[in-house]
């Protein structure tokens, strides 16, 4: 009791003990902005256990994914051509989705387009049912089919948020390399929001996400699963070298969101329609808006404009002169735009993201452009996008 008294005493003269009010003090963080470092990093929880299990994704969700074996010839003859991908089935009433290259000869350098005459869905047991061409988006890469569910069945895998994908999350692929059928890799998502050359159309497909989980030759139209066993996008494409057409790190899948808008439009109506400006841009950097005078640091500049397109209608300049700013030969003397529709511009690509994603065939938008120190907002009716080929 003596030593502990004493220890009382020591720590009040100390000031240890603090025998007055308390008073809280809240500082307030500003909230973080788009691109930040500090910003919370939101991926998928795990679908059990405290880390990435592609053993239980494989378990839980390999029993929707099928291969699709499409024929161009008559299916019933030994010589038929024929294609094989993969596909995952999306709902209880027998909706397959997969790419649109799976099911039509769209960039195989054949004068149009051909649907496939004849479609089977095999699943993972071997069995084959046939399914029927709801349609293709070629724009996108995706396409749908529908089996009947007497047939054979049906385990749908749900489908995730692409817009919520973040870089170094970890996904698994399931699908058919080569014919072999259910075959699972994995890996993480190496870069989202990408640009790429479209397989099937002369646009680029927009938002592609980059992975480096092994994705070959028949693994087309697969899922791409996040950690709890979500598709977040469809295995469209690989990248490699000219001395081999294998996979070298470097995938691409369509994003389920752009998927799913694509799959509700050809059940509606058969076809998919994109808004369309007219316009071909550059990125605009805070180095270039420097030297050649823009009253913006980030947009997208304008360095074409089709004649008789919604810009051209709408008095959308584009560059008139030719620079250089650091190796780099730039259009300027145009109008640079910088927000769609309130939406902040801040690159060439957003331009087409916007359009494509957010924008309507037929509507009026509304387009801040900056030309010099001028702004300004025009209104542009859109068109609807040419044909893909």
């Amino acid at each position: 009791m003596i030593g502990g008294a004493a220890v009382l005493l020591v720590g009040a003269a100390a000031g240890w003990l603090h025998t007055g009010e308390t008073k809280t003090v809240v500082v307030r963080a500003p909230a973080p902005t788009a691109g930040d470092a500090a910003a919370p990093v939101v991926a998928a929880k795990p679908l059990l256990g405290n880390g990435f299990q592609p053993a239980q994704i494989y378990r839980t969700r390999a029993a929707g994914v099928v291969t699709i074996v499409s024929y161009f010839d008559a299916a019933n003859l030994p010589d038929a051509r024929a294609g094989q991908g993969s596909g995952f089935v999306v709902s209880k009433d027998g909706l397959v989705l997969t790419n649109a290259h799976v099911i039509t000869t769209a960039g195989q350098g054949t004068n149009g387009t051909t649907t496939a005459r004849t479609v089977y869905v095999e699943f993972g047991d071997g069995d084959r049912v046939t399914a029927k061409v709801v349609g293709a988006d070629l724009f996108d890469d995706v396409g749908v089919l529908r089996i009947d569910p007497k047939q054979h069945a049906l385990d749908p895998v749900p489908l995730g948020d692409s817009s919520r994908v973040v870089v170094g999350q970890p996904v698994a692929a399931i699908g058919s390399p080569f014919g072999n059928a259910d075959s699972l890799s994995v890996g993480v998502v190496s870069a989202i929001r990408r640009a790429i050359p479209s397989l099937t159309s002369k646009y680029d497909l927009v938002d592609a996400i980059q992975t480096d989980a092994p994705i070959n030759h028949g693994n087309s139209g697969g899922p791409l699963f996040d950690a709890r066993g979500r598709v977040i996008g469809i295995n469209a494409q690989i990248r490699s070298s000219g001395t081999t057409s294998g996979f070298e790190g470097v995938g691409f899948a369509v994003p389920i969101d752009s998927a799913r808008r694509s799959m509700a439009q050809l059940l509606r109506t058969g076809t998919v329609k994109y808004a369309f400006v007219g316009i071909k841009t550059e990125d605009l950097t805070p180095g270039i808006a420097r030297k050649f005078g823009y009253a913006a640091t980030r947009g997208a500049l304008v360095d074409v404009v089709n004649d008789g397109s919604a810009a051209a209608k709408a008095g959308i300049q584009a560059g008139t002169r030719d620079g250089i700013y650091e190796g780099i030969g730039v259009k300027v003397g145009g109008d640079a735009i910088v927000a769609i529709e309130g939406i902040p511009v801040t690159n060439a690509q957003d331009v087409v993201r916007i359009v494509t994603t957010k924008l309507v065939p037929g509507e009026t938008s509304h387009f801040t452009l900056v030309r010099g120190s001028q702004r300004r907002v025009v209104s542009v009716t859109l068109a609807a996008r040419p044909s893909a080929n």
